[in-house]
């Protein structure tokens, strides 16, 4: 045998076959408009890499990316039908990247681990997402708040958890709400450690409902529910606040368990009831307008929409069956304050205190009805040094009937 017929049988020796499934190392041979030229490297088998099998950009100009005499590894596809493809073989480098992917993605999956990938594309449902391999965020997914709009996130940059993985189904779902409610719990713990119910604070309007404004306190974002922001009726919270206002809070509740803080913003300011008793103290008198009767008392304006109760025994020193008997709605009284309870917004209002004849009448000793009786005392207690008897009054007060 001759010594070429011998270098030809060493090379076929050398030459390794090629199977669907395999990976290889291919050099490419000439670069075409839409697909590159390629031969498996100690194969002498040449195949074909289309643009999309190369690179999920479609609009890629393969020129830009590659040159004859690159070399890469790429996943064989299939054999080629026929002649006119030019090959035996189809490869792809992109499977090959998300093979490869999904091995990765499957170890971080099961250790529950957080990966990162750049959104793509907004879709109908949710956001299309580059980690290595195509993924899917639904957008109930995106955040633990309702996200209406998707296009914002085009092109960003997010850490996600994968909820689902199946590299069989090309199937990859992700969570980025995941990992915002997880953060979401160590920020409340750190921030809820620091704070103490009536603790007043500063803070941030973050974003309004018809419900309330949630307030960011540090990270964590506090409700102001729609009562506890003004002392005044208001119809919605944006009628008075806006996103991004710095306000001053009271913490009014700690909810650990359903991480939840519970802010106010009027409480943070005197209320109604503490202007109008600020300068308003016990012992003072007033002339002051009966805006309600009840059975119990008759209501006396105190100040603009504050009102003091005049009780029904302190309306006057007679007996009084109902306050209507000698009151009446509109009607201008003179009362003295009794007693003023902040905590319980109540203010004791008397009528009778106020009336300083009838305090005078009252402070008097009661009168002697009986006036035979007091003449006939002073009669036996004149100037008798023997003084009187008991039966000496009797007597003759028996005499005169």
């Amino acid at each position: 045998m001759s010594e070429n017929s011998n270098q030809f049988l060493d090379a076929l020796k050398e030459m390794k076959g090629v199977e669907v499934g395999d990976i290889v190392d291919v050099e490419v041979l000439d670069v075409e408009d839409g697909q590159l030229d390629v031969g498996v490297q100690g194969a002498g088998v040449e195949g074909v890499v289309t643009r999309r099998e190369y690179t999920a950009d479609r609009n890629a100009d393969l020129h830009d990316l590659v040159k004859p005499g690159d070399t890469f590894k790429a996943l064989v596809l299939r054999r080629a039908g026929g002649d006119k493809e030019n090959g035996e073989f189809f490869f792809s480098v992109t499977r090959l990247k998300e093979r490869e992917a999904y091995d990765k993605l499957v170890k971080d999956f099961e250790a529950g681990n957080a990966i990162e990938g750049t959104v793509t594309a907004a879709v109908r449902g949710g956001l299309l997402v580059d980690v290595g391999t195509r993924g899917f965020l639904p957008a109930s997914l995106i955040s633990n708040r309702y996200v209406s709009n998707l296009k914002p996130f085009i092109g960003k940059t997010m850490k996600f958890k994968i909820t689902e993985i199946d590299p069989a189904k090309n199937r990859l779902i992700l969570s980025h709400k995941d990992l915002v409610e997880e953060e979401r719990e160590e920020v409340f713990e750190k921030v809820a450690s620091q704070l103490v119910v009536g603790d007043v604070v500063e803070g941030k309007v973050s974003r309004l409902t018809n419900f309330g404004a949630f307030i960011d306190v540090g990270g964590v974002d506090g409700l102001v529910h729609i009562s506890e922001i003004s002392y005044k009726h208001i119809e919605k919270p944006s009628d008075v606040l806006e996103a991004g206002q710095d306000v001053k809070v009271k913490v009014i509740g700690i909810d650990n368990d359903r991480h939840r803080i519970s802010l106010s913003i009027k409480q943070t300011e005197p209320s109604p009831f503490e202007q109008a008793t600020e300068n308003l103290h016990e012992g003072d008198i007033f002339e002051g307008e009966v805006k309600s009767l009840t059975n119990f008392g008759a209501f006396v304006e105190v100040a603009d929409g504050i009102q003091g109760l005049v009780h029904v025994s302190e309306i006057s020193n007679k007996h009084v069956d109902k306050p209507s008997d000698v009151l009446k709605v509109g009607q201008t009284v003179k009362v003295k304050v009794l007693s003023i309870e902040p905590s319980e917004r109540r203010i004791s209002l008397s009528i009778k205190a106020a009336d300083s004849n009838a305090s005078s009448e009252s402070a008097r000793p009661r009168r002697n009805n009986n006036r035979n009786n007091n003449s006939v005392a002073a009669k036996y207690m004149g100037n008798d040094d023997n003084g009187f008897a008991l039966g000496d009054i009797i007597g003759d007060q028996l005499k005169d009937r």
